[in-house]
């Protein structure tokens, strides 16, 4: 069982994090460019220092696997993965779709994450067996079909799904945690992410799960979410088995190319 200060930690250091990124949140933002051609601002190390400084301090021989910078000496059961910022693509273009997201692994299993937005104040928490809330109001995924439902394609093969399912509508939002938490509320009915990082993963498994929803890699397989993912796939469970049809073409396209997840 989840103890309580995991829950009270989480929240915490959610809202500190929001804190920094609205007070960062700017027109004209100065951004460096990383090795896989995506952008990385003071914000987003800052708040993955912090992140660093609060479970080194309250959590001393637990590891932390954080996009900018990680700690991870202790090879403890117990990862805690973090995003600073995700969406720091629209963050660093003054567009405020982002989120701060923080899982507990354990075992490679996600047992509580938080994903906040702070320019909204929406706050999304859940641990394992104990449900997901939205500012501590229980939610449930959609039933809604593809028909007329909404897909956060986090891919240029976005085309895929709209050659295949011409009714489908489909959007791009550059934080695929947050089109994975509009799925969990209900908004959206999926999202796709395509690459192998876990920080892009973590908290979607156990709060999309906790709101009915389903998490699986590309090829509809269970993966462990403290090291690389076979990609992500999101759903209301409704839409899950069809999109696997695209997501497994899109596996199969980056593997002819050798593209690494």
């Amino acid at each position: 069982m989840m103890k309580l200060k995991y829950q009270k930690f989480l929240i915490q250091i959610a809202k500190d994090a929001g804190k920094i990124i609205k007070k960062n949140f700017a027109g004209g933002m100065t951004k460096n460019w990383k090795g896989e051609d995506t952008p990385v601002t003071k914000t987003d190390i800052a708040v993955n220092k912090l992140v660093i400084k609060k479970i080194k301090k309250y959590f001393p021989g637990q590891d932390i696997l954080g996009e900018e910078e990680s700690h991870l000496v202790n090879k403890s059961d117990y990862v805690w993965v973090c995003d600073p910022v995700d969406g720091t693509i629209p963050f660093s273009h003054a567009i405020p779709t982002c989120v701060f997201s923080l899982a507990l692994v354990y075992k490679g299993k996600p047992v509580a994450g938080v994903v906040y937005d702070p320019f909204m104040d929406r706050m999304f928490y859940a641990e394992k067996n104990k449900g997901a809330y939205l500012n501590g109001k229980k939610i449930h995924v959609s039933g809604q079909g593809l028909n007329n439902g909404l897909v956060d394609w986090e891919s240029s093969s976005c085309w895929l799904v709209e050659k295949a399912y011409p009714r489908t509508l489909v959007c791009r939002l550059d934080s695929f945690v947050y089109g994975g938490m509009l799925v969990a509320a209900g908004e959206l009915v999926a999202a796709f992410y395509p690459w192998k990082y876990a920080h892009d993963g973590a908290t979607l498994k156990v709060i999309v799960e906790e709101a009915g929803g389903l998490v699986t890699d590309m090829y509809g397989k269970e993966q462990r979410y403290d090291g690389k993912l076979k990609g992500c796939l999101v759903s209301n469970k409704v839409v899950h088995k069809n999109l696997l049809k695209v997501s497994r073409r899109v596996a199969a396209w980056k593997k002819k190319e050798k593209t690494k997840f």
